[in-house]
């Protein structure tokens, strides 16, 4: 009962606090935090949870869920399209941070850990803190709110794997640079092992039961398949919030996304209040007030180092001065991962506890001088343009990141090399984990009948070992074969005489991986001389090149992979919401393209374009309209808008934010009088003297004038007509009218009854 009772004073007062943030224009992370201060026990003067273990349990919850959605919100595919410069940026961002944080926390004698895990704090802004500045300052359709935002989606997948790094580091007396490097191939193993099983086996199943899946079979499958990698994950080694973003980033890659994300939101939502409600819960005003000099240095720091640090990232990632400056300033804050990153701390036991309540302070202090610091930024560019050389500027406006134009046969060595470096990796991992799960699982089986029945075990060791090479043949032929027939390394072989030598080492390289395989399995299950495994090993790999029926499996696994990676996309394609492939080229032009929502009680709803003159008023072009299933292109002045429609208009920056700006603000006013339009039923008795006697329904005016409407006549006691718009009112009719209160009571006194 106490449970219930803490779970009713959380979310009652939740409730109440939020709706004042949201009032306030505040975001409603910060709401939740106030809420948990208020029912925490440092607040003596309202009531208190009672059973906090309970409340950390189901934040921990909380964290899962809102890592497995932002997960959905994430995409491999995504990272690998952005290039090298969100990269750069991000990285000296994050690398640059966490230095700043730690030489903050040793600078007042902290301790290393707590060094440590502050620097991962610093490091990260919040993606939800700033989406939300953006949207509320009307930025969110400008260029560099898009650079911000792929910025921050690499900080969150960076956020994860330091997450990792940090439990390892946690978790040893001493780390070193083995450890380091071991827990990074580590991560790396099984992210690329769950991503390319996940792709592989996650859309075939929903596939499969597409037509089964209804709202509410969708949100227990995927909060249960998101739970089963949280429990994988921690078997592993790693955290259940690792797990659970793995699921949702895998999940992305699915045409199921899309309903995933939308009914696994409500639950998102649930937990995740309650997650930032216990961070509230842990903020003791004593330890504010006793680190308040810390806390000062700390917002200090993170103001000025990503100033600093996060203008010079995006400089470093190709972007000019003043955008670069716009994007670095919008990031000076640390959100939910700060959060996360503290209570993975605390769960460990290496942090301090004084440690939490600081950097939720600062964390609150820095998100409401977020909008200040966006604000500020272009009167700091102003000001610097002013102060420095010219020549400085000029510079620093001509950055451009990339690599100087080679020879085709270096961009064709190169893309070949890549692709085989992808296909050994790839296929060595798949092939190590499925004879790890054979050894593990499989063969203790096997050996255990075959004691049983022969009284040894090498006849359980044959059937596993032939079991694992029938299960690992198609990987390691797809690692051997593959990309030997591709146009590179025909026309590198053609083209010069020299490349031939190379070309051939490449495939003996990894006919000796594939081999390392097969002999390790020989090794392992049999006690033969090395001589004999040499000459099995070599057989089996000649079997498995010559293999067609294994050159047909390979290839039908690889296209079924392919075609589930780019299940979402194609569907996206089919349904008219894949954005435009010239998009990119927009940007050197200083136009690109923004979509806005037509909201539900717009005033645009129901009006044509020529009729709403967009190009006249805000100088954009409306490209598409994206409606349900349907993509209308170039739309003509005749289109008319509906609640709902998605519009993909062109412009710069400054015509989207005033466009985007109207969108949201020219809506229809809410009815004031709402209570007193409740549609009524009423009977009319029409006397002699009614003034409708001899008057067609049509000219009554009981429609226009009443705004009222006939239903029936009543003829006797069961029956009711519909009435002709020419038949004549008779004295004594019966009618029986719809309308609203007051017009009712108008067209009754003009009846007179």
């Amino acid at each position: 009962m106490d449970l219930i009772s803490d779970l009713s004073l959380i979310l009652i007062v939740a409730g109440i606090v939020t709706l004042l943030f949201k009032k306030l224009r505040q975001p409603l992370v910060l709401g939740y935090i106030v809420a948990g201060f208020l029912v925490s026990p440092h607040m003596p003067y309202t009531m208190s949870v009672v059973h906090e273990a309970n409340i950390e349990t189901w934040a921990d919850i909380g964290v899962m869920f809102l890592l497995f959605s932002l997960g959905l919100d994430f995409s491999f595919k995504k990272i690998v399209k952005m290039g090298i410069a969100p990269v750069i940026a991000a990285l000296t961002i994050i690398f640059c941070m966490a230095g700043l944080g730690m030489t903050v926390g040793k600078a007042f004698g902290w301790g290393r850990m707590d060094c440590i895990f502050l620097g991962g704090m610093l490091a990260m802004s919040s993606t939800t803190i700033i989406y939300k500045a953006f949207d509320d300052l009307g930025l969110s359709q400008q260029r560099f709110a898009s650079l911000v935002m792929s910025v921050l989606i690499l900080e969150d997948i960076l956020a994860i794997v330091m997450m990792v790094m940090l439990s390892a580091i946690a978790g040893g007396s001493s780390p070193d640079g083995t450890q380091m490097v071991g827990s990074i191939l580590k991560i790396a193993f099984f992210l690329i092992l769950w991503f390319v099983v996940g792709i592989y086996l996650m859309p075939s199943f929903f596939r499969v039961t597409r037509k089964l899946m209804t709202a509410e079979t969708m949100v227990i499958v995927s909060l249960g398949l998101c739970c089963l990698m949280a429990v994988i994950s921690t078997k592993v080694g790693f955290s259940s919030a690792f797990g659970a973003f793995v699921m949702g980033s895998i999940l992305a890659e699915t045409v199921e996304a899309d309903k995933i994300e939308k009914v696994v939101e409500p639950v998102k939502n649930l937990f995740g209040a309650i997650f930032f409600v216990s961070v509230g819960m842990l903020v003791d005003p004593q330890i504010i007030i006793s680190y308040a000099g810390p806390i000062i240095a700390l917002v200090a720091a993170i103001l000025l180092g990503q100033m600093v640090f996060g203008t010079m990232g995006f400089l470093f990632s190709g972007q000019d001065l003043k955008t670069a400056m716009r994007c670095g300033f919008s990031m000076a804050q640390i959100g939910e991962f700060a959060f996360i990153i503290a209570s993975l701390g605390l769960s460990l036991g290496v942090i301090s506890k004084f440690l939490y309540p600081v950097v939720v302070a600062v964390s609150v202090i820095t998100t409401f001088l977020t909008p200040y610091m966006m604000k500020a930024a272009d009167p700091c560019y102003h000001l610097l343009e002013t102060a420095l050389p010219k020549k400085w500027i000029r510079r620093s406006n001509h950055i451009h990141i990339g690599t100087p134009e080679g020879s085709v046969s270096h961009s064709e060595w190169h893309d070949l090399l890549m692709a085989m470096t992808v296909n050994v990796v790839v296929y060595g991992i798949l092939s190590g984990a499925a004879i790890f799960l054979m050894f593990t699982f499989i063969l203790p089986l096997c050996r255990h009948l075959s004691v049983q029945m022969t009284g040894n075990h090498w006849t359980g060791n044959f059937v596993c070992g032939v079991a694992t090479l029938l299960i690992i043949s198609p990987f390691l032929r797809a690692m051997i074969m593959k990309k030997n027939h591709s146009e590179e390394f025909q026309h590198l072989w053609t083209e010069n005489r020299i490349n031939r030598l190379p070309l051939v080492f490449t495939v003996l390289a990894r006919i000796a991986i594939a081999s390392a395989f097969v002999f390790y399995i020989a090794n392992y299950l049999t006690r033969f001389a090395n001589a004999f495994l040499v000459t099995f090993t070599l057989a089996i790999i000649v079997i498995i090149m010559l293999s067609r029926r294994l050159k047909k499996r390979s290839i039908s696994l690889e296209r079924r992979f392919i075609e589930n990676l780019h299940s979402r996309e194609i569907a996206q394609q089919v349904k008219g919401t894949r954005r435009p492939l010239y998009e990119g080229k927009l940007l050197d032009r200083d136009i690109h393209i923004g979509e806005v929502m037509i909201p539900e009680d717009s005033e645009w709803a129901g009006k044509s374009l020529r009729d709403l003159h967009l190009r006249n008023r805000f100088g954009i072009h409306v490209s598409s309209i994206l409606r349900g299933r349907q993509r209308l292109n170039i739309p003509d002045g005749q289109s008319i808008l509906f609640p709902g429609d998605q519009l993909q208009v062109i412009g710069n920056d400054e015509q989207l934010q005033k466009f985007s700006k109207a969108a949201k603000s020219e809506l229809v006013a809410e009815d004031p009088t709402i209570e007193k339009r409740e549609m009524k039923l009423q009977q009319l008795v029409l006397s002699k003297d009614c003034p409708f006697i001899g008057k067609t329904l049509r000219e009554s005016g009981i429609r226009d004038e009443y705004n009222c409407m006939v239903v029936g006549r009543e003829e006797g006691q069961e029956n009711l007509t519909l009435i002709d718009p020419n038949h004549c009112f008779d004295p004594g009719d019966i009618i029986w009218v719809v309308g609203e209160k007051d017009n009712l009571r108008r067209l009754a006194i003009a009846v007179g009854a």
